[in-house]
């Protein structure tokens, strides 16, 4: 009897010390966050992918009840957070935006990482429309206008974009590729700079995200082309690409992403207050100013998209002839 009792006394006392152990480990991650959160965005403030990742930010600081910071680290065509997330603890107070020239990085530049494998993904939160625009007082007034211009003076006809080897740097050399032409490409840190540029005539024209839509409205800039499949509901007297005979639709859906590594109950947390937030009007009305719309997609589905988009940015890098 005494034997028993000792024994089932013993087995008691080692579950108890169990529970203990596990239970701080257990309160940790139910506290999580319990410090400010911070969000590395590749672009310049100010532009369609900060105004935004702003407005995300103060709705997600309201549902997880800490400060949600965005940092600008701007150059690289966009690809810095991501890289960054490479040295960053794996401890979800550090997130990044993961833009479309992440995924050609292996195929661009010798990198010790991958895009895939060495990111967690999160939440897909929205994607990018596209445009190319001139200044309003630029003698061309149409793509038509503008590819003739450049068959006339090739090599002449600048472009900006907010960096090389982005989305826009490689779809305006398709355009060029399909219309043969010659364009000289001006890689700016940014959409703010490309804008100021286009702007100040400091460049003839500029494919950019819409933040040009307020100089459009304004006529301080003419919109040449969209490039989704149909036009803007915004600018709907734009055409697209393929109206004017350039096969091409061109999105860039993104989203945000944690350092391989984290705990996937935090991972979990974190997407369920994004998906709060850009469910909320006040996001879909600041993308909706960009001419943007919401794009989500689970983490389980953005991981897959970020398998097949690697696929496909290979192939595309490679009919370029871009690859090294």
């Amino acid at each position: 009897m005494n034997a028993r009792f000792l024994k089932r006394r013993t087995l008691s006392l080692l579950l108890l010390a169990a529970g203990l152990a596990a239970g701080p480990a257990l309160a940790q991650g139910d506290r999580f966050p319990s410090k400010a959160i911070k969000i590395l965005i590749g672009f310049t403030a100010g532009g369609s992918t900060d105004v935004p990742f702003r407005v995300l930010a103060e709705n997600a600081s309201k549902i997880l009840g800490q400060p949600v910071i965005i940092e600008n680290k701007p150059g690289a065509g966009g690809i810095l957070p991501a890289q960054m997330m490479q040295s960053m603890p794996a401890d979800g107070y550090t997130l990044a935006q993961v833009p479309l020239p992440v995924f050609r990085l292996p195929y661009t530049q010798k990198i010790n990482w991958d895009p895939v494998a060495d990111l967690q993904y999160v939440i897909g939160l929205a994607g990018y429309s596209f445009g190319l625009v001139v200044p309003a007082d630029s003698p061309i007034k149409s793509m038509q206008d503008y590819i003739a211009y450049a068959k006339a003076h090739p090599g002449q006809l600048t472009y900006g974009t907010p960096g090389a080897l982005t989305t826009l740097h490689l779809t305006m050399e398709n355009i060029a590729m399909q219309s043969g032409i010659t364009l000289n490409h001006i890689p700016y840190k940014g959409n703010s700079e490309s804008l100021q540029a286009v702007i100040g005539n400091h460049v003839m024209s500029v494919a950019d995200t819409p933040g040009w839509g307020p100089y459009v409205e304004q006529g301080r800039l003419r919109l040449l082309s969209t490039w989704g499949d149909k036009r803007s509901a915004k600018f709907p007297d734009a055409p697209t690409l393929k109206e004017v005979g350039i096969n091409l639709v061109q999105t860039s859906p993104f989203g945000l992403v944690v350092p391989k590594g984290t705990d996937p109950k935090v991972a979990q947390v974190l997407h369920d207050a994004f998906k709060k937030a850009m469910d909320m009007p006040n996001y879909k009305e600041s993308l909706a100013k960009f001419d943007m719309e919401p794009y989500y997609m689970d983490s389980a589905t953005y991981k897959r998209y970020a398998v097949e988009t690697m696929k496909t940015e290979k192939l595309i890098i490679e009919k370029l002839g871009l690859a090294k």
